[in-house]
């Protein structure tokens, strides 16, 4: 399995995915607010979305799991 992890600390404010998904190194999965800015955060690898980690308007660290791939 393959982890997407949050670069920073932040609000989820987006979800582009969702379970089933297939997605490609790049794409966005997901938006975060930090400090008013909105931050993209995209797949180092490719793989299907298992579980989604987070909904929106969930809190984050920085390293937390947002989204498992298979």
């Amino acid at each position: 399995m393959k982890e997407i992890t949050a670069s920073m600390a932040g609000t989820v404010l987006k979800v582009f995915v969702k379970t089933g998904d297939d997605v490609l190194p790049g794409q966005e999965v997901l938006m975060l607010e930090s400090m008013k800015m909105e931050i993209p955060i995209e797949s180092s690898t490719e793989g299907v979305v298992k579980e989604l980690k987070v909904n929106i308007g969930d809190f984050v660290n920085e390293g937390d799991t947002l989204i498992v791939l298979v």
